[in-house]
């Protein structure tokens, strides 16, 4: 069902809010868990990672589910739909794969938030820490993949899309070429796959893999 002009104004609001939010307080996780990691004051440290937990758990869980919902709501109560377009479509897998990520991160978070309200080196906890460092950051390129999809829109009507508007001639004018994907979707197909096997190295060797130190 098509969403009203006042209603996908409010969601459109809710979703922009969160997704800003989302990458803002990713950037401040990101911040306490560089501190956690170099910093030499004990102290500081326990204080970092105590914020990283309180960040995580009441601060970007929130608007990460926020910006899936109400991206999902936006995609379905509005003309653009979830997957006729490909812009659309891989918006909302990175914005699941972002979520995903961060749900199996939760717990070793909180485990190391609590082992800083004790008595416990937090120097055996290195490899987390770098680990989350590294997803963090990663995470942050992530929402700005995604902010440039939902600002710049790129073009290109998926098969489905084409069908739904009835016209094989549309998929060719929206994709670029009869042979199928749009150059801009075989770049970023090509750019995950690179980041996939950076991802298969980093689990064999450094064990720094999203559900890693669970």
């Amino acid at each position: 069902m098509i969403m009203t002009s006042n209603i996908r104004k409010l969601m459109l609001t809710f979703h922009v809010t969160a997704s800003i939010g989302w990458a803002g307080a990713l950037a401040v996780f990101l911040a306490h868990s560089l501190v956690s990691l170099s910093n030499q004051d004990p102290a500081v440290v326990r204080a970092a990672c105590l914020m990283m937990g309180i960040t995580a758990w009441f601060v970007i869980l929130p608007l990460a589910a926020t910006s899936l919902v109400t991206g999902l709501v936006q995609a379905l109560g509005t003309a653009w739909g979830l997957f006729r377009h490909y812009w659309v479509t891989i918006k909302l897998l990175l914005t699941a794969f972002a979520t995903a990520v961060l749900l199996l991160k939760l717990t070793p978070i909180s485990a190391l938030a609590a082992a800083a309200q004790t008595a416990v080196s937090l120097q055996e906890f290195a490899g987390l820490k770098l680990s989350l460092v590294i997803h963090a950051a990663g995470g942050l390129g992530v929402l700005l993949v995604t902010t440039a999809l939902a600002i710049y829109k790129p073009a290109g009507l998926t098969p489905y899309g084409a069908r739904m508007l009835g016209t094989r001639s549309a998929y060719i004018r929206n994709s670029g070429s009869a042979a199928g994907l749009p150059r801009w979707v075989k770049g970023f197909v090509a750019a995950s796959m690179v980041l996939l096997l950076v991802l298969i190295v980093m689990i064999m060797h450094g064990g720094h893999g999203p559900g890693a130190h669970m």
